[in-house]
């Protein structure tokens, strides 16, 4: 066989570039999770080392109920893992995988991104290592619904083409930081495939490691984050220009006791404005005894704190 000479290859194009790149520096911190229980394999699924220490983000789905887990380096390294923490609620989990000084990738922000921009999926569909596949940002802010039936808002849809087994991998920019963590495709559809956002997952991800679960508040609610008019910005003499729109009021809960309505407008918590909704998560799991949840049912007067208002 006659080989090429080094000059004769062509250079690669801009895109290839990128993704190229973006592989080489996420591609050797995925790694293949086996999950077996008392009747063998319950599951199989990626994920990503974000630590060199072994902390590893995956799926909870592709983990949750395993007495054993096996992780398959992207070098062939096997490895034994354990579970640090699981959250179903927002379908991530963190192991611990036995060893020391791993490849890691780097926890980028889900925050700034734009539909259209591209993104890299690694992970291992149908049990072939560190496959990579590319597309865009198709939409942003899409809701899907847990295992648990918790409504997960604020996911990445994109059309990187995934399949079973790339469940809990990275998906990943153009600079080779991950933005998300896959969970999910439409099985009828073609090109629709959601992620958890990064923001979420580092901030699940710490908790875990915490305290090996995550606490939250609930208020029974489904909302979006949407951008307000200029003049409503300024009638409220908001800073920013965003706000979560109260989409559903789930029966029964807190919130509808306290007379929570759709269409409302949640502007502030407990003193804090509110922008997003991941920042309404982040701030109902990180102060628990700020709004106290005994029951699924939260304090009226601290339901009084939140400002609404109807567009």
């Amino acid at each position: 066989m006659i080989q090429a000479s080094a000059s004769e290859i062509p250079d690669l194009d801009g895109y290839s570039n990128i993704v190229t790149a973006a592989y080489e520096r996420v591609g050797p911190a995925v790694a293949s999770i086996q999950a077996r229980g008392e009747r063998g394999l319950i599951g199989h699924g990626s994920g990503v080392l974000y630590t060199p220490d072994g902390y590893l983000l995956t799926n909870s789905h592709v983990v949750h109920g395993a007495r054993d887990l096996g992780v398959v380096l992207t070098d062939g390294r096997e490895r034994t893992a354990t579970l640090v923490g699981d959250d179903p609620e927002t379908d991530l989990a963190v192991l611990r995988v036995f060893g020391h000084r791993f490849e890691c990738a780097t926890l980028g922000s889900s925050t700034g991104l734009r539909v259209g921009q591209l993104v890299i999926a690694i992970g291992n569909p149908f049990g072939y290592q560190a496959s990579v596949t590319a597309g865009i940002v198709s939409a942003l802010g899409r809701s899907l619904r847990t295992r648990t039936g918790r409504l997960m808002d604020s996911v990445i849809q994109t059309d990187a083409p995934l399949n079973p087994g790339n469940s809990g991998g990275p998906l990943v920019d153009a600079q080779g930081r991950v933005i998300g963590i896959n969970t999910a495709i439409v099985g009828q559809a073609q090109g629709i495939c959601f992620a958890i956002g990064a923001d979420i997952a580092s901030d699940v991800a710490a908790r875990l490691m915490r305290d090996g679960r995550v606490r939250r508040s609930r208020l029974r609610v489904a909302g979006q984050t949407i951008m307000l008019d200029r003049r409503v910005v300024r009638s409220l003499n908001r800073e920013g220009s965003n706000a979560v729109l109260i989409a559903e009021v789930m029966a029964g809960g807190p919130a509808a006791a306290a007379g929570w309505q759709p269409g409302d407008l949640l502007l502030e918590f407990d003193g804090v404005a509110i922008a997003t909704l991941d920042q309404l998560h982040r701030l109902l799991t990180a102060v628990p005894h700020a709004v106290r949840a005994v029951d699924d049912e939260v304090e009226r007067d601290r339901l009084a704190l939140l400002r609404l208002r109807r567009l």
